[in-house]
């Protein structure tokens, strides 16, 4: 049974954990539970999570609901409750169906970088609250999209940063996870293995992860794998503190002479082009980003590519494209990694448009489905753009996404068994176009299995192990 306002009252008194109250005020943070004394407080911790979120989401509307993951939480907004919201026949959602893509913000990967987990709680019920009062464009973006927002990834960090609060906060106080890793340098290191691969016309997407993987990431890193393997995420950013700029793959230099922080070179993936847009689109909505110069550093337009910048092994940014079809930036979003509350009001109308602004660039570029003769979707069909040597896969239900700039586009879909459909097809600047492909099969012959360039054998043996970088008092992602 749900405490009342009087004990909750007296466990804020007592300096005791918050507590849900129900009917609290304040839309989503109300429900949210955050104590009387402003953003800066805390959720329900880790024991009484899960059935704290369940009295949570009785309270709040259909399309708005708060799980538990793992030891933090995660918000999902979309007013469907499927992803095709009718049968999943392919011809019926291409009569009746949008396809929506899967887009997702995380914050707080490192701890004591806590600006990022107090504008995703807000976001969170700025969406819902706008939509709930028929705001049109907040309405669309909603309808359209399966918004994802997961405002801790390192909750035991937090909460070691959070004891200290904003005026004694040491630099690196509560930056790592409970075990004392860095979740930004956790992740399976496919940026060696994908530059092997590109010298030899390899695999440039999908890359596979070593054998004993799981074995070498933390539980956090595990579970966040885990996570992005079961959506087709398009788009996503993580969310950071310690400079102000909007930071895009890659960020592992390929050239390893270049890993000192003080030699860098640009780095850029085959997107490169469109991931300077995404930045950009950050960067100008927000406040004062695209100045460049914040924090005693200045990048041009308030973004850089993150190798040119310093090279960084085992991030998450880089991952995601290598290993997912995701695209994902890194935010730095204060120059104060643990601001103090009265601030928080600035950087939110600093942020808030921005934030939302980002979610709408998922909107562009080709979509639709893959299928076969019987309009059966085909999982995991390989989406090649000509000129641009990073290919994305169908989900399990065919459906696509591929994000790309204004222009005309030649486009191949393949898969293993099945004659490759090739079309042209020009790409606005508004609106994704929609782009179809169905295979025929080929019964001809049957492609060989297609492996990723190089055994396990040497997928292993370049997974190398990586000497933690020396501190720093400066920003690290």
């Amino acid at each position: 049974m749900a405490p009342g306002a009087a004990a909750c009252a007296a466990q804020r008194r007592r300096g005791a954990r918050p507590c849900w109250q129900p009917g609290a005020p304040g839309g989503l943070r109300g429900q949210l539970a955050l104590q009387a004394g402003g953003m800066h407080t805390g959720l329900p911790l880790f024991p009484d999570l899960c059935p704290w979120a369940a009295e949570a989401n009785r309270a709040l509307p259909p399309f708005c609901r708060i799980f538990c993951f793992f030891r933090s939480w995660l918000v999902w907004l979309n007013a469907g409750a499927d992803k095709f919201r009718q049968p999943s026949h392919v011809e019926n959602c291409r009569q009746r169906c949008r396809v929506e893509p899967e887009f997702k913000y995380v914050g707080n990967m490192h701890g004591n970088e806590v600006l990022g987990r107090e504008l995703l709680l807000q976001l969170s019920e700025f969406l819902c609250e706008e939509y709930r009062r028929g705001n049109e464009r907040i309405t669309h973006l909603i309808h359209d999209t399966r918004i994802h927002i997961m405002p801790s990834m390192n909750p035991d960090g937090y909460e070691v940063a959070a004891k200290q609060g904003p005026d004694s906060n040491g630099y690196l106080t509560g930056r790592n996870n409970a075990n004392g890793v860095d979740l930004n340098r956790n992740f399976p290191d496919l940026n060696t293995f994908m530059y092997y691969s590109g010298e030899i016309n390899g695999r440039n997407h999908h890359i596979p992860l070593p054998d004993n993987w799981k074995s070498q990431v933390e539980p956090e890193t595990l579970a966040v794998i885990q996570w992005i393997s079961s959506y087709n995420f398009v788009l996503s950013a993580n969310l950071h503190g310690g400079a102000v700029v909007a930071n895009y793959p890659y960020d592992k230099s390929q050239d390893q002479r270049f890993r000192s922080h003080r030699r860098t070179v640009n780095t850029p993936t085959p997107d490169d082009k469109l991931f300077q847009k995404l930045a950009k689109t950050y960067s100008y909505a927000h406040g004062w980003m695209h100045r460049g110069w914040n924090c005693g550093d200045y990048f041009a337009d308030g973004i850089t590519n993150g190798a040119s910048w310093y090279s960084l092994s085992k991030g998450m940014q880089d991952f995601n494209y290598l290993y997912t079809n995701c695209f994902e930036i890194t935010l730095e979003l204060s120059c104060n990694k643990f601001p103090p509350e009265e601030d928080l009001e600035r950087q939110w109308m600093a942020n808030r448009e921005a934030l939302v602004a980002f979610i709408e660039e998922v909107h562009q570029g080709i979509k639709g489905m893959v299928s076969d003769e019987n309009n059966n979707g085909i999982a995991g069909a390989v989406i090649s753009v000509q000129g641009i040597s990073h290919d994305i896969t169908s989900g399990d239900m065919g459906d696509y996404f591929r994000l790309l700039l204004p222009g005309t586009y030649t486009v191949t879909a393949s898969a293993e068994g099945y004659q490759p459909q090739t079309v042209t097809t020009t790409v606005g600047p508004a609106a994704p176009s929609l782009v179809h492909f169905q295979l025929k099969q080929d019964v001809v012959r049957k492609a060989p299995e297609r492996k990723a360039s190089g055994t396990r054998m040497n997928n292993k043996a370049l997974q190398k192990k990586v000497v933690p970088r020396a501190t720093r008092q400066g920003t690290q992602r």
